[in-house]
């Protein structure tokens, strides 16, 4: 039997064995998931268990902090400077399939990011949002409170000083949520992306922009998956625009991780299935 497992620190409620469960279930692997709650402080005492695994996914805080431990990285983990995929052998690979469960949920929602795109926050999974749309040619905005304003510039920095000609700034939110004030005169775009924490559970009564910003919107993607249906989508929705939350990112990413560990296939129709049954969980 495969074992595979996920380490983090505070872990807490996670799906992951069951989505992850449901894949090797559907590529006929025989293999176990289990969660590791490791701090960080005690990582490298406990890194010699992880090498018992054929492979392991990694969360905060361990998604920079595992990387010394990898002997290569995968292109996906280096463009982004973070591994949530380890692949154990005769050499320990670093991967990051986070950008894969993104690419694809994106594909899946019918959007292009090579278009104009909308990014609001710029925490971890911000930052490789705005890298992976600018370098797949978008002209982006990355949206944040004055509080991370330092961030997210320093974020535009970086991906432009690889890629300098790639089209991505800063706007700041003036107030509680992003107006379209706040975005000037570049009001009208492609594709909005939620990248932060708002109107994830418990708070789940509030949303990351005014309804007035979402009426110059193609299609919303809201990373946030805890409730099944967030009032960023709900209003989305309401307005006519196409839109997804996080739960196709969270299933897709774990697929990824399967292609690489197993050379597992799986299709759309079961994926969707998957990504509905996990819904229901919440």
């Amino acid at each position: 039997m495969k074992k595979y497992a996920l380490i983090g620190h505070p872990l807490g409620h996670s799906l992951s064995p069951q989505i992850h469960t449901r894949l090797m279930q559907l590529a006929g692997v025989d293999g176990s998931y289990e969660l590791l709650d490791i701090p960080p402080e005690e990582l490298n005492a406990d890194y010699a268990k992880l090498a018992e695994f054929d492979g392991f996914n990694a969360t905060i805080p361990h998604k920079v902090g595992i990387i010394p431990y990898c002997d290569r990285l995968d292109v996906s983990a280096e463009r982004f400077g973070s591994v949530n995929c380890v692949k154990n052998g005769s050499e320990k690979v670093g991967y990051n399939t986070d950008v894969f469960g993104f690419t694809r949920s994106i594909d899946m929602l019918g959007a292009r990011l090579d278009s104009h795109v909308l990014v609001i926050g710029c925490g971890g999974v911000g930052r490789m949002i705005a890298a992976e749309a600018a370098y797949k040619g978008g002209e982006v905005t990355v949206a944040v409170l004055p509080d991370y304003l330092t961030d997210a510039e320093k974020t535009v920095s970086d991906i432009k000083g690889r890629m300098p000609r790639v089209r991505i700034k800063t706007a700041v939110i003036h107030g509680d949520v992003l107006s379209p004030d706040d975005l000037g005169s570049s009001r009208a775009f492609d594709l909005l992306i939620n990248a932060s924490p708002v109107g994830m559970f418990p708070k789940t009564d509030k949303m990351p922009c005014t309804a007035d910003v979402l009426q110059h919107i193609g299609c919303v993607f809201d990373v946030v998956y805890n409730p099944k249906e967030t009032l960023l989508f709900r209003t989305a929705r309401e307005l006519g625009k196409p839109a997804m939350t996080g739960m196709a990112m969270l299933v897709l990413q774990a697929a990824a991780a399967q292609e690489i560990w197993n050379g597992a296939e799986f299709s759309g129709s079961d994926l969707k299935q998957l990504i509905s049954d996990m819904e229901e969980l919440i």
